[in-house]
């Protein structure tokens, strides 16, 4: 059995079943927060557990690293619709230790996209465009400064309000236990 049909099938019995009534919950996060962190497998119940938050709680949001590349790339854009019109009041950025964006190699995963079949032509075609894909692929060479970065771009960003509180964090995915990098109410 494929992994869709497998979900498929789960998903019928959760239905019919009405375990979803468990998670019913408003769009609007309850606590006012936002949390932008790694999407590491290991964080996916561990994080809300480890910050006492349930079901509709925060606005999620993950991608590699907990990183916010570009001032208006798509986890902006995120995190100013969960300000203006989910009423988040403060944001966490949350890396962790041992991330693998700390050991990513960028020639080695180019290398990897050329065996599943991207072109070395796409490949230029990429580069004459202007984008540099070992730029792109960079590793995290320090977590709690790539943490501070992405506070930075958030907290200096035109758009967003100065009364939000921005952290930063680091949590450790074998214990849960989290670590303050910056402390938005210190900063503010």
């Amino acid at each position: 059995m494929h992994i869709l049909d497998e979900i498929l099938e789960f998903n019928q019995k959760f239905v019919e079943n009405k375990e979803y009534e468990a998670y019913q919950t408003s769009k609007f996060p309850d606590k006012k927060l936002v949390v932008l962190s790694c999407m590491d497998t290991r964080l996916s119940d561990l994080l809300p557990r480890a910050m006492n938050l349930r079901n509709g709680d925060a606005k999620m949001i993950k991608n590699a690293g907990a990183v916010v590349s570009h001032p208006f790339g798509s986890i902006m854009r995120s995190i100013l619709v969960a300000v203006y019109d989910l009423g988040a009041e403060e944001i966490c950025v949350i890396g962790h230790h041992g991330c693998g964006m700390g050991s990513l190699d960028p020639v080695a995963s180019i290398q990897k996209m050329k065996e599943r079949g991207v072109s070395q032509e796409v490949l230029d075609t990429l580069a004459f465009s202007g984008i540099d894909l070992n730029q792109w692929l960079k590793r995290i060479e320090s977590i709690p400064e790539s943490v501070r970065q992405s506070v930075n771009m958030i907290k200096q960003h035109p758009l967003v309000p100065k009364s939000i509180y921005v952290h930063g964090l680091i949590i450790d995915p074998e214990t849960g236990k989290l670590e303050v990098i910056v402390n938005g109410y210190e900063e503010a």
